[in-house]
């Protein structure tokens, strides 16, 4: 057997470097500029329709989403009602989303257990919201986000491509990328850094062409391969 002497420890993996705290401050504050009030571009009326709305965008678009909710909404917007149209009826109103059958039992089960648990109100606890049927922690950060104002960001395709691109919050997972996003975001910017981020990347910062050109934190990105002007 080895020696004591001759084992060796693996060396701890680094995590990728980030942004200095200042760059990072600089960053937000020209999202912000850019876009004062941030907000979801998902249509809800209260907590309810707002959870059942994110659970839904999982592999969808927003824009999806808002058509076949709008009727949905109409005739359920709490879990009561949601729970008297059944699972059928909220099936043929959401079909033309992805994995629609998947999620039209969860918005049921959803309602049942908001109805047994919690008096038929949404939770304003991660934990709580976690355990709803359909409910991820990101959809749970949505919501504490969005309808309750609390400085959660939700770590969506969106930013986790920003984050990594921008080293703002490097991370090979969504809780990598989280947890240095919770720990590098200034104070005064928590509160909207999801919507700056998650519009940002959507608009801007896109997956297979980043319009970089027309980008306002350019000079802090450290992305390599920025794409140039179209008439560059």
């Amino acid at each position: 057997m080895p020696s004591a002497a001759t084992i060796r420890k693996k060396p701890a993996k680094r995590r990728p470097p980030g942004l200095p705290k200042a760059d990072a401050e600089r960053l937000f504050a020209w999202l912000a500029k850019a876009r004062p009030d941030p907000k979801t571009e998902l249509d809800y009326t209260n907590p309810f329709t707002l959870v059942v709305a994110v659970a839904l965008s999982a592999q969808a678009t927003d824009v999806g989403v808002n058509r076949a909710t709008k009727d949905l909404f109409s005739i359920a917007d709490t879990p009561e009602k949601m729970l008297a149209l059944g699972e059928d009826a909220v099936r043929d109103r959401i079909k033309t989303i992805g994995l629609f059958r998947n999620k039209a039992k969860n918005v049921i089960a959803m309602s049942r257990k908001l109805i047994a648990d919690h008096g038929g109100e949404v939770p304003r606890t991660r934990e709580e919201l976690t355990a709803l049927p359909g409910v991820g922690r990101k959809t749970a950060n949505v919501v504490l986000n969005e309808a309750f104002g609390e400085p959660a960001i939700a770590v969506d395709t969106h930013i986790f491509r920003v984050a990594n691109r921008t080293r703002l919050a490097p991370g090979k997972t969504p809780e990598e990328v989280e947890d240095r996003l919770e720990k590098i975001t200034p104070a005064a910017f928590k509160k909207g850094a999801h919507h700056w981020l998650i519009l940002h990347g959507r608009y801007v910062c896109k997956a297979r062409k980043p319009e970089c050109w027309r980008c306002v934190i350019a000079d802090i990105c450290r992305f390599k391969e920025k794409t140039p002007a179209p008439n560059a």
